[in-house]
C-alpha cells in the first residue's frame, strides 16, 4: 500500500482539477472552491487510496462530483472569455484579431452550451489530453459511450458554428 503524499501526488493534479471544475462551473470562484474541496476531501481519506490504480481518476471523479452538486444548486454564468481574447496571434492585423478573437469566443460559447456530460468529456479528451479509459473512469461510463459522446459533441459544435458561418451568405 502506497502512502499519498500531498506534494507529490496530490498537488501536481490542481491545476487540472481546476480547468475541470471550470468547465463544470463556467465560474472561476466556485472552481476555485471545488478545487480546493476536491483536495482536502482526498486528503483526508488519503489513507483508504494506497491501493487505488489512479489516484489522478479518483481526483477528477471527486472534483466532477463536487463541481455538479454546486453547479447544481448554483445556476452558473458563462465564463468571461478575457484571457482567449489576449491570446491571439500578435502578427494578425487588428482586422484579422478581431475576426479571430470573435470566432474563438464563439466557440467557447458553443462548447459551454453542450450537455454537462460532453463538456466534460471534451475538456478530459481534447484539452486535458487523457485516454479513453481514464475519461471513461472519471465519468463512470464506458469507453465506447466516451467516443459516442465525444462524436456527438463535436458535431454539435461544428453544426451550430457552420450555421452560424453561413447564416446570410
Amino acid at each position: 500500500m502506497k502512502e499519498i503524499d500531498f506534494r507529490e501526488d496530490l498537488l501536481p493534479l490542481k491545476n487540472k482539477l481546476y480547468r475541470l471544475a471550470l468547465r463544470i462551473t463556467l465560474d472561476t470562484a466556485e472552481a476555485e472552491d471545488v478545487t480546493q474541496d476536491t483536495l482536502i476531501r482526498v486528503w483526508t481519506k488519503r489513507e483508504e487510496l494506497g491501493a487505488l490504480n489512479s489516484l489522478e481518476a479518483y481526483c477528477l471523479t471527486v472534483c466532477r462530483n463536487l463541481a455538479l452538486d454546486r453547479h447544481d444548486k448554483k445556476e452558473a454564468q458563462n465564463l468571461s472569455l478575457d484571457a482567449a481574447y489576449e491570446a491571439a496571434d500578435r502578427s494578425l492585423s487588428a482586422q484579422e484579431q478581431l475576426e479571430h478573437a470573435e470566432k474563438l469566443r464563439r466557440v467557447h460559447e458553443l462548447f459551454n452550451s453542450l450537455p454537462e456530460r460532453q463538456r466534460s468529456a471534451m475538456q478530459l479528451r481534447d484539452i486535458e489530453g487523457k485516454s479513453y479509459k481514464e475519461v471513461a473512469e472519471t465519468l463512470g461510463i464506458t469507453e465506447d459511450n466516451v467516443k459516442i459522446t465525444l462524436f456527438r459533441a463535436r458535431q454539435a459544435i461544428k453544426k451550430q458554428y457552420l450555421k452560424e458561418e453561413s447564416y446570410g451568405l
